[in-house]
């Protein structure tokens, strides 16, 4: 979703429990000049995303989707002791300036940035997850949740930005491939056994979900 100036209460929220320091208030700017799209998680949203993550002791965490490094940032420091972010990028242009980014922050050496596409990665994968964050291209939202129930543990943490996709998910008349993967995407949440899911109403929606069956 595109930076948008927050609304007064997204202000005090983000000025009061939120506030960027020096590492991710260069991160909009390092992603202009290198060309990429001017989108990232708002800061408040990083912030919920610590807040989950502490609660759930977290210390293995994957990344779907890098981009700039912003939400990386956020979820590398909200890890315990030991903690490692696996973070997953397509675009070599997107995860040099990511790693700059986890460099600057203090992060560089509990993140993994693995370049390729997720769709070949993730089948890839067999380590168990204590949390999972999708952030990626969202006509594979079903596919990303399938490989994410596989890997996480129970009692892991399913976050998926962008619920909301701008509103459309609600208006039956979209029928956009990216619009109905996200509708689909949240069904699957919503009526999986394995999951006690919701959707936060923050920015554009988070999706959080706790597997608590295998």
């Amino acid at each position: 979703m595109p930076n948008e100036l927050p609304s007064p209460l997204d202000q005090y929220v983000r000025s009061l429990f939120a506030p960027e320091d020096g590492a991710l208030a260069a991160v909009a700017s390092r992603q202009e000049k290198a060309g990429l799209p001017p989108i990232q998680i708002s800061p408040e949203e990083g912030k919920l995303i610590a807040v989950l993550l502490a609660a759930a002791r977290a210390t293995r965490v994957l990344e779907i989707g890098t981009l700039g490094g912003y939400s990386g940032v956020w979820i590398a420091r909200a890890l315990g002791k030991g903690g490692r972010l696996t973070t997953l990028e397509i675009d070599p242009r997107h995860a040099e300036v990511a790693r700059k980014t986890f460099a600057e922050a203090g992060v560089g050496d509990r993140v993994e940035v693995r370049l390729g596409a997720a769709r070949e990665i993730l089948p890839t994968l067999n380590e168990q997850f204590d949390a999972i964050f999708v952030d990626a291209d969202k006509e594979a939202y079903p596919f990303y949740f399938t490989q994410a129930m596989r890997l996480l543990k129970r009692g892991g943490l399913l976050l998926g930005d962008n619920a909301f996709r701008d509103g459309r998910v609600a208006d039956p008349k979209d029928r956009a491939a990216d619009v109905e993967a996200m509708r689909e995407f949240n069904q699957m949440a919503a009526r999986d056994p394995r999951l006690v899911s919701t959707i936060f109403p923050i920015r554009d929606g988070l999706l959080v979900g706790v597997k608590i069956a295998d």
